[in-house]
């Protein structure tokens, strides 16, 4: 039996009937303390120590048309595949270090 792969978007999604605003409209007023989270384990002190922010997180991307000097692009192409990854990976270092150095 085929079983058929229903996908939305938030231009697509279904207008909320009333029963499920009424419900969300319960959920969101219920306690924290009404919140069984006994089948959740606690965090030991070792994992939080091995926790690492963000790992997951992937910025949006946005194409764009930019001027290089020729040199610049050809050094850039001569080490291989994904030069426009380190264009931004070049961008992207000192961004982070003009942050830092604001601080």
């Amino acid at each position: 039996m085929k079983t058929k792969t229903v996908r939305y978007t938030l231009e697509t999604l279904p207008p909320l009937t009333k029963a499920r605003r009424a419900k969300l409209k319960a959920l969101a007023a219920r306690p924290d303390s009404a919140i069984d989270t006994s089948d959740i384990p606690e965090m030991t002190e070792e994992q939080w120590e091995n926790a690492r922010r963000g790992h997951f997180y992937r910025p949006r991307k946005r194409q764009i048309t930019a001027r290089l000097d020729a040199d610049v692009l050809d050094w850039l192409k001569a080490q291989g595949k994904g030069y426009q990854s380190r264009i931004n990976a070049i961008l992207r270092r000192e961004m982070l270090a003009s942050m830092n150095a604001a601080k």
